[in-house]
């Protein structure tokens, strides 16, 4: 019996020996925009693959950029981020544009897939519509730039490919913002390649000039530390590597991975739909609508809900969203404005004045132009001939009903036919459109008689006899 257990105990220690831990790789999707709904669901998966002991995270992106407040939570969470993440861009075909090549730069570890490209860093709004050169010809009195031609050593200076002459293209700042804005994204993305010994140099031409690489170029300009194809290679390629977390050396030791392909949570999918700027403006709407129906009719409830909770959600999604005040401003001063044209009508100064106003709004409330982040303009011009018909059709009912002759109040009672029924002269009783009131005259009345009312005193009428009448009378 001693034996046995022997043989149990050492059998046990034995397994437990040769028993080898797999090392969990958490793999966390970056696809599409990067807004407010992926900066915060990176940065909460981060956290809980730290408390879930991950040994190693990989961001797949595939990104054309985003917004500039997402993408800096994004990086805060890598560079404080006690575990080494790696930012893959790939497969084939994807692409880490604008902030995704700043978040790529802040990897512990930096690699791409054949087929993908980076670059195109510069703030969207230094290359928006308008901001480019005047065209030639604009201005008719405007002084002619004469033309300089290329001279000949310096289409030969440098190493004979002619780049020379694009690294001269920077994007002009005609601003003191546009400066700030410019030298403020070079200084961040360079310090960002300086975290982990990449190019710093190129790194700022990705800003100054919206230069862009593909995998093979960046790895010769040492942007990233390698070209892997798929995620095996990745793993393969970053085990044994050293690299810098949290400011001090560690190296990567990876053995038995198991990979844990993080799904998108429902917190996620939220945020990921009203957080986009259409949806956020309809819901807005919806609420401000459903508020004022409410108000205006009492006690039916369900706009007064519908509209409390659209509204809540829409503030909750604005205030994640790059809004212009001054948008917002003429977004709310164009529905006031439409709402006093429908309950006070201006003929039509408050309506046109609103539509314009709540047109400009519209346009103006988001204040960036990274793609994706633009209110639609099918859906303003929609809601705004939505809200402009509404506005005038009210208008229009009101008008209608101005023209019609007065039926309720006390001025309908001035002129009717009264018959007498009992009393004057002075004072006796008339009856009106099938009531009867006191009525005073101070001409002798008899039962019967029709007379005309000329006057309401509170409950009591003037009247005036027209003729005798007695016809069609009942007699008692």
């Amino acid at each position: 019996m001693k034996l046995f257990s022997f043989c149990a105990l050492v059998f046990s220690f034995l397994m437990t020996a040769f028993t080898v831990r797999a090392d969990d790789v958490w793999i966390i999707e970056i696809k599409g925009g990067i807004g407010p709904a992926t900066s915060d669901y990176v940065s909460r998966e981060i956290e809980q693959a730290r408390k879930d002991q991950a040994s190693f995270i990989v961001l797949k992106m595939d990104t054309p950029g985003g917004l500039d407040t997402s993408m800096r939570d994004i990086i805060r969470a890598i560079t404080t981020s006690p575990l080494p993440v790696a930012t893959w861009v790939g497969p084939a075909g994807a692409r880490a544009a604008s902030a995704g090549t700043y978040i790529l730069l802040a990897s512990h570890i930096a690699s791409m897939a054949p087929g993908t490209n980076l670059g195109a860093a510069t703030p969207v709004s230094l290359t928006g519509p308008g901001q480019g050169e005047p065209d030639e010809g604009s201005n008719p009195f405007a002084p002619k730039k004469e033309k300089k031609e290329p001279k000949e050593e310096d289409a030969t200076k440098g190493d004979g490919s002619g780049e020379s002459a694009k690294d001269d293209e920077r994007i002009s700042a005609k601003t003191a913002m546009q400066k700030k804005v410019i030298n403020d994204a070079t200084a961040y993305i360079q310090g960002l390649a300086k975290l982990h010994g990449r190019n710093e140099e190129w790194a700022a031409k990705a800003v100054t000039e919206a230069a862009s690489l593909d995998a093979e170029s960046a790895l010769e300009k040492n942007v990233i530390d390698f070209i892997a194809p798929d995620l095996d290679s990745l793993i393969k390629q970053s085990n044994g590597r050293t690299t810098t977390i949290n400011g001090l050396e560690s190296k990567i030791e990876l053995a038995n991975v198991a990979y844990v392909e993080r799904e998108q949570d429902w917190r996620f999918q939220l945020l990921s739909v009203i957080t986009n700027p259409n949806v956020a403006y309809i819901l807005m709407l919806i609420g401000i609508y459903g508020l004022l129906l409410e108000f205006y009719n009492p006690g039916v409830g369900v706009p007064g809900v519908l509209g409390g909770i659209c509204l809540l959600l829409a503030m909750y999604s604005l205030q994640m969203l790059p809004v212009s005040y001054a948008g917002l401003g003429l977004l709310l001063l164009g529905i006031a404005l439409m709402i006093a044209e429908a309950f006070s009508p201006s003929f039509g100064i408050f309506g046109l004045g609103g539509v314009v106003s709540f047109v400009l709004g519209s346009i103006m409330l988001m204040d960036t132009e990274t793609p994706g982040y633009q209110i639609a303009v099918p859906l303003i011009v929609g809601l705004t001939v939505v809200s402009a018909m509404f506005t005038f059709v009210i208008l229009a009912l009101l008008l209608k009903t101005r023209r019609r002759p007065v039926t309720t109040g006390v001025e309908v009672m001035l002129g009717q036919q009264a018959r007498v029924v009992s009393g004057f002269p002075g004072e006796g009783m008339v009856l009106v459109e099938g009531e009867i009131w006191q009525a005073r005259c101070d001409r002798p009345l008899q039962k019967g008689q029709i007379v005309t009312v000329k006057r309401v005193s509170g409950l009591q009428l003037d009247v005036e006899d027209n003729y005798c009448d007695t016809t069609g009378i009942d007699k008692e």
